[in-house]
């Protein structure tokens, strides 16, 4: 286990160091706007809680909806309101 851990650390850091410099800051802004979406996603999921506890709706928070809200946006948040009003 613990050479399969090193091993992918290890070709993950070879990947890394072979990028060139405007690769690399590509790969890391993409990377910090998706982190961004995931942290706005968890403030939207956390606003739809405490607004939805007045009428009785509850949408959990969890990765799967942060990441489902995050990915997909408005669609998303429709689709977790649907399946918390029909489930």
């Amino acid at each position: 286990m613990k050479a399969a851990i090193i091993l992918v650390f290890g070709v993950l850091l070879l990947f890394i160091l072979r990028l060139t410099k405007p690769q690399l800051q590509h790969a890391f802004e993409k990377l910090s706007v998706f982190w961004f979406r995931i942290a706005f996603s968890f403030l939207v999921l956390f606003i739809l809680n405490i607004a939805g506890g007045f009428v009785g709706l509850y949408v959990p928070i969890n990765l799967g909806s942060g990441l489902l809200l995050a990915i997909l946006g408005l669609p998303g948040a429709a689709s977790l309101l649907a399946l918390a009003i029909f489930l």
